[in-house]
C-alpha cells in the first residue's frame, strides 16, 4: 500500500514549534507568495510608483534644490548632498542630523520597507501587517521631510542682497514623498483586507 506524501504541511503537520497560522500566507493559504503575486494588478502599479519613488529620491537629493544668487551677480546652487557636507563642516551637528535623519534615512526606510511588503515572498499576513503599522507611523513624519529641507534655505548665509530660487532638485524630491505617500494609502487598504 503506497501513500502519496505532498509534504507535511499537506498531511496536516505543524513545523516545531510554529502554529499552523505562523505558516499561513498573504493569500490565505498554507503556501507563501509575496503580496503583489496575490494582488497582481495594484501590487504592480504600486511597485511601480516605489520604484519611481525611489529613483526620484535619490535623484533629488543630489540635484540642486535652491539656487542663491548674489548681489545679480553672483550665483550659488546647492543640493541635498551639498548641505549635508555644508553643515558637517561648519560643526552644525545637530542641524546636519536633523536633515539627514528626515530628509536621507526615514524616506529611504519607507520606500524599502514597502518594497519588502510587497515582494518577500515568506512574509506571513501578521508580519505584514506589523511591518505596515511600522510604515504608517514613519508617515506620521513623511511631510517633516520636505519641511525640514527649508533648513537648507535657512542654514545659506547669504551677506548683502541675495535672492533664492526653489530648483529641480526640490520638484524631484516633493514627488517622490507624494508618490510614497499614495504607495502607503493604497496598501494600506490592500493590507487592511488581508485575512489569515
Amino acid at each position: 500500500m503506497k501513500l502519496r506524501s505532498n509534504g507535511p504541511v499537506a498531511q496536516g503537520w505543524q513545523f516545531p514549534g510554529k502554529s499552523q497560522s505562523a505558516v499561513t500566507g498573504l493569500d490565505g493559504k498554507t503556501g507563501r507568495s509575496a503580496l503583489v503575486r496575490t494582488h497582481f494588478r495594484s501590487g504592480t502599479v504600486i511597485v511601480l510608483m516605489l520604484a519611481l519613488a525611489m529613483s526620484l529620491f535619490i535623484t533629488g537629493i543630489f540635484l540642486p534644490f535652491t539656487s542663491v544668487t548674489k548681489l545679480w551677480l553672483f550665483q550659488n546652487q546647492i543640493s541635498v548632498y551639498r548641505g549635508l557636507i555644508i553643515l558637517w563642516q561648519a560643526g552644525e551637528l545637530f542641524l546636519f542630523l536633523i536633515l539627514f535623519v528626515f530628509t536621507v534615512i526615514f524616506p529611504f526606510v519607507k520606500i524599502n520597507a514597502m518594497l519588502v511588503l510587497w515582494l518577500w515572498p515568506r512574509l506571513a499576513v501578521e508580519h505584514a501587517r506589523r511591518l505596515f503599522h511600522f510604515v504608517s507611523n514613519m508617515g506620521k513624519w513623511s511631510m517633516l521631510d520636505v519641511f525640514v529641507v527649508a533648513i537648507l534655505v535657512l542654514t545659506i548665509k547669504s551677506g548683502g542682497l541675495a535672492s533664492i530660487r526653489v530648483e529641480d532638485g526640490f520638484f524631484l524630491f516633493f514627488i517622490s514623498v507624494m508618490l510614497t505617500q499614495f504607495a502607503s494609502l493604497w496598501t494600506g487598504r490592500v493590507v487592511s483586507h488581508l485575512e489569515g
